[in-house]
C-alpha cells in the first residue's frame, strides 16, 4: 500500500506500536469471526497468527539522528501465506483511503497485490533474503540478537513451528549470512530488540512461497521481520 503523511516524522512509540491495532482493524471490517478469533487464539489449534506487515517506510525521508523521519513517498507491507486472511485484507485494503497511525493520518495513494504462482512440490529452493523491519526472537525471555549463540537456534525453532501451522516441511538449511544493528522499539509500553538480517534458506518451495508473506521471528503482526 503506497502512502504518504503530512506529519515531518513519527514518534518512536508509533513506528511499530500502531501496527497490530491496524492490521485487525482491517481484518475486523471484512470479517468480524475470523479477527476475533486470530486475535484471540491463533490459527486453527496455533498460537502463531499467520500474518506479516511492515511499519511504514519512507523513501527518501531524511536523515536526521535519533529521528524517524517521514516522506511524502511511503508504503506500508501486509500479507499472509492463508488465503482466507489474504482475501479479507485485501478487501479492506481495496476500500480504504486513508490509515489511521498512531497520531499520524497517512492518506493511500493506492496499492497493488503481489500474487506469486503457485509453488509446487519438487526439489528444494534455495534462496537469500534480507528483511526490511528488524526480526525479533525470544530465548529463555530474552531478546537475542544475531550475534548471540542462541538465535540461530532461536530461528529456526520459529520457521518449524510456522511450518507445522501450515502444514508444510521446514527448511532443511538456515544460514545468517549478515546482521544490521541492534534497534530497540517500544511497543504498547514494552521492548522490542531485534536487528535486520540477511539470511540463506534451503527448503521445500510451498514454505519459501509462504514465508515470503508472513515474515522471520516473532511479532510479525507487529511489523517485525518483513522479507524483503
Amino acid at each position: 500500500m503506497d502512502v504518504e503523511t503530512d506529519v515531518p516524522f513519527l514518534g518512536w512509540k508509533d513506528v511499530h506500536g500502531p501496527a497490530r491495532a491496524v492490521m485487525y482493524g482491517l481484518l475486523g471490517e471484512q470479517d468480524p469471526q475470523l479477527a476475533r478469533a486470530l486475535h484471540d487464539k491463533g490459527w486453527q489449534g496455533h498460537s502463531l497468527r499467520p500474518l506479516g506487515m511492515t511499519s511504514p517506510q519512507f523513501r527518501g525521508a531524511p536523515r536526521k539522528k535519533g529521528v524517524y523521519t517521514t516522506s511524502r513517498d511511503g508504503a506500508i507491507w501486509f500479507g499472509s501465506p492463508v488465503p482466507q486472511i489474504a482475501s479479507a485484507l485485501i478487501a479492506a485494503l481495496a476500500g480504504r483511503t486513508d490509515l489511521a497511525w498512531g497520531s499520524a493520518r497517512l492518506r493511500v495513494r493506492g496499492f497493488e497485490l503481489d500474487v506469486p504462482e503457485p509453488a509446487v512440490v519438487g526439489p528444494d529452493a534455495s534462496v537469500e533474503w534480507e528483511t526490511r523491519t528488524p526480526v525479533v526472537l525470544k530465548h529463555e525471555d530474552r531478546y537475542v540478537l544475531p550475534s548471540d549463540a542462541p538465535f540461530l537456534d532461536c530461528l529456526r525453532h520459529n520457521l518449524v513451528h510456522k511450518a507445522d501451522v501450515l502444514g508444510l516441511p521446514a527448511p532443511q538449511d538456515v544460514r545468517v549470512l549478515e546482521a544490521g544493528p541492534r534497534r530497540r522499539f517500544t511497543v504498547r509500553g514494552a521492548p522490542r530488540i531485534g536487528a535486520r538480517v540477511r539470511v540463506g534458506l534451503v527448503g521445500d518451495p510451498r514454505f519459501i512461497d509462504a514465508l515470503r508473506s508472513w515474515g522471520l521471528g516473532l511479532d510479525t503482526v507487529q511489523g517485525f521481520g518483513w522479507i524483503r
